[in-house]
């Protein structure tokens, strides 16, 4: 499931990034995103969600979310 579909509160384990974009994958893993790291959905916006990552809490467009497969 990607992370667009996950419901907030709940903790999810990364299973995989989707993306053909190095500079996208890049960006996700100097936030803590890359397999079997838990991540949270705190919030969902429109077009964004802001998710918590180890200790720190970002906020990630839909563009991103959907490049994370829980």
């Amino acid at each position: 499931m990607k992370l667009t579909e996950a419901k907030v509160g709940e903790e999810y384990i990364i299973r995989e990034l989707v993306t053909d974009d190095e500079e996208m994958n890049a960006f996700l893993f100097t936030l803590g995103c890359y397999s079997g790291e838990p991540i949270t959905v705190i919030t969902k916006l429109r077009s964004s969600m802001v998710v918590s990552i180890k200790d720190g809490r970002y906020n990630i467009d839909n563009q991103l979310a959907g490049a994370i497969v829980v």
